[in-house]
């Protein structure tokens, strides 16, 4: 796993009181409202509500995309929201990873050079990074592709190569947003079959942001969002059989 890791940090990330207000045509927006949330490692959380509840912006808050208004975000031990830009977005680029609904993957580029890219700007040398993208590409079973470029991927392959992206530095966590929203049922099943595995075999930290209920039984506990707020937590079957307790019927 990444050096960086504070193994003494007891979460991978932890919220306490976080706020984040829009202004938008003269019109306030409370997305979030003294939100809290704890996540430890190796964990696997679905966040869900309706539509402009505040996931995205819960999830861009977390990771340090976006300021805060008032609260504390930490990563790995580490204050966030305490950091300057430059800081922040170094501490993203070794510590986190993140999946979103587009691939977000340049054209031009194969499958590696896309895996290799943030490694690269982060300063890692081309022989190092090549060589960690390959790995980041066979754990997601791709290897074979590695000189395909997007263009020449299906939709699930596309994916793949998104998720050997984010954990190409080995993340602290990963941060997914809609991972399989523009996706066929089965290629999503097989995005989150890997998923599954990858924070079953290696312990990887998984946030998720879904609107569909399939994708959210698959991590260990739902959060439950409404009005900028946390309204609940629920255990799901796969959280309630590792805490050794009986499905819910």
């Amino acid at each position: 796993m990444n050096q960086n890791l504070n193994v003494d940090a007891p979460y991978a990330v932890e919220a306490v009181g976080v706020a984040k207000t829009y202004q938008t045509d003269n019109v306030e927006v409370n997305a979030l409202r003294g939100v809290s949330l704890a996540v430890p490692k190796g964990d696997m959380v679905a966040i869900m509500g309706p539509s402009g509840c505040g996931k995205t912006t819960l999830l861009n808050c977390l990771s340090g995309l976006d300021d805060i208004d008032a609260g504390v975000v930490r990563v790995d031990g580490v204050d966030i929201s305490g950091l300057s830009d430059n800081d922040r977005s170094g501490y993203r680029a070794r510590n986190m990873g993140f999946v979103f609904q587009f691939y977000n993957l340049l054209p031009v580029l194969s499958a590696v050079e896309n895996v290799e890219l943030p490694l690269l700007v982060s300063g890692v040398t081309a022989k190092d990074a090549r060589e960690k993208s390959m790995r980041a590409l066979d754990l997601v079973h791709l290897a074979d592709w590695a000189t395909h470029r997007p263009a020449q991927l299906s939709g699930g392959q596309r994916h793949r190569v998104t998720i050997a992206r984010a954990l190409v530095n080995e993340p602290a966590i990963v941060w997914a947003d809609e991972p399989t929203g523009d996706l066929d049922s089965k290629s999503a099943e097989e995005i989150m079959d890997l998923v599954v595995n990858l924070n079953e075999t290696n312990h990887q930290t998984f946030v998720v942001v879904t609107h569909d209920i399939r994708v959210a039984e698959r991590t260990y506990r739902i959060v439950n969002m409404l009005d900028g707020q946390i309204v609940d937590e629920v255990p799901t079957d796969r959280g309630r059989a590792l805490a050794g307790a009986a499905p819910v019927r």
